[in-house]
Formats: structure tokens, C-alpha cells, sequence
């Protein structure tokens, strides 16, 4: 059945919302996130400190739309007022491995023993600090954020060895604040 669907997400004391060109843009004291917010049949407005999602003539498709896209704008408000943050944690059974961030580039070398240093180059937009064996992902963006952790921990994806012995590598132990063990 075809309804008026109205979703708003109330902005926080402290940020600031705009919608241009159909990119919601969001400013906090964390710094400043935006994304692409288009879909026909929903009209995005900012208005009296509030996000509107309003679809006119809604169908279930339209219902879900609009829900997923409360869940983008609520990720972009949370990124801006307080960021998104990753936690990773070296682990090294085998081989002491060495990891080290130089710039905008992570390197761990002798993993598993190889002589060639596994390099990545790190995403603008994110902030990565290591500290002892933690590795701290930050970023505005939990997109951003999320793909720069997961680039870390594919960097040290084992191959053609049994997994449960060999348990070396970096990996995530915390998503977005919550702990995953």
C-alpha cells in the first residue's frame, strides 16, 4: 500500500548540516564528512536544526530506502561529532614481525619470515597510529575507516598454510567501538 513516509534525524548541539547538489555535507568538532544521498522518490531537505527524509508515494522499496539512508545520515553525524574508530592487533607467534608506519605508507616486515617487507599505502582521510601492538584507525567517514582496517588485515592474509597454526598477522578486535572477542 502506498503511503507519505517521513523520517528526521535530529542534529547535534555542535554540527552543522547542509544539502547542495545532492550531497549531504556535516561539519563537528571530529571535522567534516559528506556523502552522495540520491535516490528518485525521496527528497532530502535540511531544516529547523533536522534531516528530512520524505517520500511521497512510498512502496516497501521506497520504506527501505529511506531507512538505510537514516542509517547513512546517523553515521555521518556520529562520524562528524565524535569519529569512527578501528582497532587492530599485531600478532606474531612464529617470527617477530615489525610493523612500522612511515609517512603515508604501513609496512610489516618478517612476516612469517619473508625478506620482502609487505608495504600498503595508507587512504587519505584516515588516521592511523600505531602504539606498541595496537593499531588505531580513525577516520569521519565509518566507510573510510572500515576499508582502511580491513586493508590492514588483508595485508597479512596467510595463503597455502593451515590457519589454525599459523595465526600470525594483524587483525580488527574492534568495529566502530565495539569489541569483537
Amino acid at each position: 500500500m502506498k503511503a507519505t513516509i517521513e523520517e528526521q534525524v535530529e542534529v547535534p548541539q555542535g554540527v552543522t548540516a547542509s544539502y547542495e547538489n545532492s550531497i549531504l555535507s556535516v561539519q563537528g568538532k571530529a571535522g567534516q564528512a559528506q556523502r552522495k544521498l540520491v535516490q528518485p522518490g525521496i527528497e532530502v531537505s535540511v531544516k529547523d536544526g533536522a534531516i528530512h527524509l520524505v517520500a511521497a508515494v512510498a512502496t516497501q522499496r521506497e520504506k527501505r530506502h529511506i531507512y538505510t539512508m537514516r542509517s547513512h545520515v546517523r553515521n555521518l553525524l556520529r562520524g562528524a561529532e565524535e569519529g569512527h574508530t578501528y582497532k587492530l592487533k599485531v600478532c606474531s607467534g612464529h617470527f617477530p614481525m615489525n610493523v612500522s608506519i612511515s609517512g603515508e605508507k604501513l609496512t610489516v616486515k618478517n612476516f612469517l619470515g619473508e625478506a620482502v617487507p609487505r608495504v600498503l599505502q595508507l587512504k587519505k582521510g584516515a588516521t592511523v597510529k600505531l602504539d606498541g601492538d595496537i593499531i588505531t584507525v580513525t577516520a569521519t567517514s565509518k566507510e573510510l575507516a572500515g576499508q582502511q582496517a580491513a586493508d590492514i588485515e588483508q595485508l597479512t592474509r596467510i595463503t597455502n598454510r593451515d590457519r589454525r597454526i599459523f595465526q600470525d598477522g594483524v587483525y580488527i578486535i574492534e568495529k566502530d567501538g565495539r569489541p569483537l572477542l
